[in-house]
């Protein structure tokens, strides 16, 4: 799921039993209300893990766009998708 809001994420990732790893959440809670940052930060961190993924040679990458499809488009970009 690409990171545009933190409480979204972190909403989203309760609903589903999944823990958002300490590193990720402290540093979006430093960001505070800059949507912009917490943006840039959250396209950086999907890249990279993505990348990971990619080059441990996962068959596909799923993303829940929740209706925001610009930045799942933003990673794929990245990724030369």
């Amino acid at each position: 799921m690409p990171i545009t809001n933190f409480s979204q994420l972190m909403r989203f990732s309760e609903m589903c039993g999944a823990e958002v790893p300490r590193w990720i959440a402290r540093r979006l809670e430093s960001f505070g209300d800059d949507r912009e940052s917490i943006r840039a930060f959250g396209l950086d961190v999907v890249t990279a893990l993505c990348q990971r993924l990619v080059e441990a040679d996962v068959p596909g990458i799923h993303f829940y766009t929740l209706n925001a499809s610009a930045a799942s488009k933003a990673i794929c970009e990245r990724l030369g998708a």
